[in-house]
């Protein structure tokens, strides 16, 4: 098996569990800070989804694993945003006393 499509199916169990946890928390308080961790939760996703991709080899088109391709800037920008809004919007939750009821 290859080893992108295994550390992405591995990746997918707590990426999984963070996009469950985000959207809970988004549906009981149905504010900003939930909405931006459930963003970062799910640009994550995307992550882990594109590398699946990638491991199985569909849409080759895209050239995952190839500089300056559409995969490429699709997998960047996906693990920037998700690294920055999941913990700003978790902590912009704990900051307002959110976390403490839905984590």
């Amino acid at each position: 098996m290859n080893p992108t499509l295994l550390r992405a199916l591995a990746a997918l169990v707590p990426v999984a569990f963070m996009v469950i946890v985000s959207v809970a928390a988004f549906l009981r308080s149905r504010n900003v800070p939930a909405f931006v961790q459930l963003a970062g939760a799910t640009c994550l996703l995307l992550v882990v989804l594109t590398h699946i991709c990638e491991g199985l080899r569909w849409f080759e088109r895209m050239q995952w694993s190839e500089r300056h391709s559409v995969g490429h800037y699709l997998d960047l920008t996906g693990a920037v945003l998700g690294v920055i809004l999941f913990p700003v919007g978790y902590l912009l939750r704990l900051r307002r006393g959110d976390a403490s009821r839905t984590s």
